[in-house]
């Protein structure tokens, strides 16, 4: 079948505007490729980084990012998937959604929170496998795409293909941490997000589809209060197939676009072992201690803010994992006369 990943450049906080860009981004690449399947990354609707203005960004899971995503799964006749920051109950979580044409929708929520990510939601708890009208699809979050218990859950649940999203921030590029930083980890975690989605198809013996952010951006530091971090992401959208041959892949020097190719929904056929670890590669020192204490600090917060009613949004409803078109509010009609122009953007 054909599916297609898209790589954005997204803003900061601008959560309306960035819905507007991604949902011109997928008519614009299903106008080329007429896909079965269309993936964008984890939080599609901003980059997920450490700022203040990430406090306003989440939005009600059945608010108006799963609306787009569903929108176009119905305009397109074809699945559409995307990742936002969702409040699920009474909490928020990091969410990948999934659309079918009928109106139904897959979720999966990040089993886990990285680094500074653990400011602004909590952890999932379901295994990511995703019963859908192509066949069993396994949804991979964020930094899941390296652990070895998403190769565990994908292969208990006997997934034909993986895909979900990436957002793969680099190292900040301070002047006097230059030699370390900018000239040697900013490169080892380049080749380490390149060669994720190829090793977990090898893993796996399935299909991947990895769309991943790319873009420059300014954060601030956690736990240095007016340092900024100056960075980027590194894009490496890519789709691979069993043997964890890349069809088609996107790097940073690619800036926004899409790709697309045709892959094979088969008998999953492992080709490489799963190492005993919690990572499946290994990757640079200072990548390991902005987990430890990213992950202390943020859950730490997170918990703390939500004890004292300090989060900007408030709890809300929350939908099973596999909602039908009739547990979801009902899609408002596309105008009279809608299709798509020249250049593929709707009208």
């Amino acid at each position: 079948m054909r599916v297609v990943a898209i790589q954005p450049r997204v803003a900061l906080g601008e959560v309306d505007a960035n819905l507007r860009h991604v949902e011109d981004l997928v008519d614009r690449a299903v106008a080329e490729h007429h896909p079965q399947l269309v993936c964008l990354p984890e939080s599609m609707t901003t980059p997920n980084l450490y700022h203040r203005r990430m406090r306003t960004v989440a939005r009600p899971v059945l608010g108006e990012p799963l609306q787009v995503l569903r929108r176009l799964a119905r305009r397109h006749d074809c699945l559409v998937g995307g990742g936002y920051i969702a409040v699920r109950g009474e909490d928020a979580r990091g969410t990948y959604a999934l659309a079918e044409p009928d109106g139904s929708v897959h979720f999966h929520d990040k089993d886990q929170p990285s680094f500074w990510e653990n400011n602004y939601y909590g952890p999932g708890r379901d295994d990511g496998v995703m019963e859908t009208s192509l066949g069993t699809i396994g949804c991979a979050n964020g930094w899941e795409w390296g652990r070895t218990r998403t190769v565990h859950r994908m292969r208990a649940g006997g997934v034909r293909l993986v895909a979900g999203g990436m957002h793969f921030p680099s190292v900040p590029t301070w002047p006097l941490a230059a030699r370390w930083f900018r000239d040697r980890d900013h490169h080892l975690l380049s080749q380490y997000c390149r060669e994720t989605p190829p090793r977990l198809a090898r893993m796996l013996g399935v299909p991947v589809v990895h769309p991943s952010h790319v873009g420059d951006f300014t954060m601030a530091t956690p736990l240095a209060p007016g340092i900024p971090w100056s960075s980027s992401c590194v894009g490496e959208t890519q789709i691979c197939d069993a043997d964890g041959v890349p069809l088609e892949r996107m790097s940073y020097a690619d800036g926004e676009g899409w790709i697309g190719a045709d892959v094979e929904l088969a008998e999953p056929r492992p080709r490489d072992p799963t190492p005993d670890t919690f990572w499946a590669a290994s990757f640079p020192l200072s990548a390991h201690l902005v987990w430890y204490v990213g992950n202390l600090h943020g859950r730490a917060k997170y918990l703390a803010m939500k004890r004292l009613g300090l989060h900007e949004w408030t709890p809300g409803p929350d939908v099973p994992d596999r909602a039908s078109a009739a547990q979801l509010p009902p899609l408002d009609p596309e105008p009279a006369g809608a299709g798509l122009d020249a250049a593929g953007r709707a009208v």
